[in-house]
């Protein structure tokens, strides 16, 4: 996966454009942060949500973990994969392990998230 293209939130999640969708969900230092992932309570498809609102909770065996939408929209698909196999967030977090897709509401509100240069040096001076 490009990377480049990816923007990042300070809540860890990233979001991925193609063309009217978005792809979501959380970065490897996320992850890491998180350890091993033992369920995923995906959001509902259907559900509008607005950028900042939790959208679902990764869980694993230290704590449950909020994700929010980076972006406002429409929740079109979730990865069901997730649901057999929530460790696919830990082997793939950029790939296999997306959490779901969501119809743009307003494109322009991802000019206000990080591109990977700035969310990388954000994440090292903000170690949780």
């Amino acid at each position: 996966m490009d990377l480049n293209g990816l923007k990042y939130t300070k809540t860890h999640e990233w979001l991925r454009v193609e063309g009217q969708l978005g792809i979501v969900g959380i970065t490897q230092h996320a992850q890491e942060e998180i350890s091993d992932v033992v369920f995923v309570e995906l959001p509902k498809v259907g559900k509008m949500v607005s950028q900042g609102e939790e959208t679902a909770v990764v869980e694993s065996v230290k704590a449950a973990f909020s994700i929010y939408a980076p972006i406002s929209g429409t929740i079109t698909t979730v990865n069901e994969s997730l649901s057999k196999d929530p460790g696919l967030i830990n082997r793939s977090p950029l790939e296999q392990g997306w959490i779901y897709k969501i119809e743009l509401r307003d494109p322009a509100e991802a000019k206000a998230l990080m591109d990977a240069p700035a969310y990388e040096a954000w994440a090292k001076g903000n170690k949780h």
